[in-house]
């Protein structure tokens, strides 16, 4: 308990794990879990239920485990779920889950979340990811692993952001962002492959190539959603990267932003 400031108010039914530091002014409510060696800075605030993994280092003023910004929720149990070694940013907020969608908020590990990033009710982030300044989740929407939200881009209810995807800064996403592309705008486009994101990931040349081979038939064969993807499975047999943007798209609730930078104005609901 050394490492709790005395001007630090934490709840008698808090768990605290071994080497955790709160500084000055931090507020740690009733069921909350703070995982070991966690660093947890002055004027923070965490209300439960919610869980914080290690090593996480969490800023100044940051709220996490705040009640969900939602009309329809009644105070019923829900959490929120934080994994390891996350960098959370000053003024970055996350809130628990509502009942009626699924009751719980999870982030995973190995974050960077920058100042004022925001992740809201029914939310589910994955690893590695990248939030930049002022980035915001509306509820239940779905972040891949390995993503990247640029800075003041907002993604619309139940959207998503595939894996490896990169969103660039002022970008509204009103359909899902598609995997392993950068995808970027008011009136989003792809603007190909994201290669240098994914050789940063540790993709190999291979691996890019049949990935950028599958967003070119998926992109600019002039074969409708349907017909590309029945292409792509019969010329990509058993390519992990392949199968996942099939499932990807196949399991969007309104379409995907396909629109190109030569007519960004095409569509925004994704084609067809």
């Amino acid at each position: 308990m050394s490492g709790i400031h005395p001007l630090a108010v934490v709840d008698a039914s808090a768990r605290i794990g071994d080497g955790v530091t709160i500084g000055p002014f931090a507020v740690i409510g009733p069921d909350v879990t703070i995982g070991d060696r966690s660093e947890i800075g002055p004027h923070v605030q965490i209300h439960g239920p919610t869980v914080l993994g290690s090593e996480n280092r969490v800023y100044p003023s940051v709220c996490l485990g705040m009640d969900p910004q939602d009309l329809k929720f009644a105070n019923e149990p829900v959490r929120l779920e934080i994994g390891d070694r996350n960098t959370i940013r000053e003024f970055t907020t996350f809130h628990r889950g509502t009942g009626k969608g699924g009751g719980l908020t999870t982030v995973g590990s190995d974050n960077l979340f920058m100042v004022y990033s925001h992740v809201a009710h029914d939310c589910h982030v994955g690893s590695r990811t990248i939030f930049a300044n002022c980035a915001t989740l509306a509820g239940h929407v779905e972040v891949g692993d390995d993503a990247v939200v640029g800075a003041f881009s907002a993604v619309q209810q139940f959207g998503r952001v595939g894996k490896y995807a990169y969103v660039g800064g002022y970008t509204r996403l009103l359909v899902d962002a598609l995997p392993y592309v950068k995808t970027v705008g008011l009136r989003p486009a792809v603007f190909g492959v994201n290669r240098i994101g994914l050789r940063r990931k540790g993709l190999d040349d291979d691996r890019i190539r049949t990935i950028e081979k599958a967003m070119r038939i998926f992109l600019r064969s002039g074969l409708n959603t349907t017909q590309a993807l029945e292409r792509l499975e019969a010329e990509f047999p058993g390519a992990p990267d392949v199968e996942y943007l099939i499932a990807f798209v196949r399991s969007a609730r309104r379409g995907v932003v396909k629109a190109l930078p030569t007519h960004r104005g095409a569509s925004e609901s994704g084609g067809d």
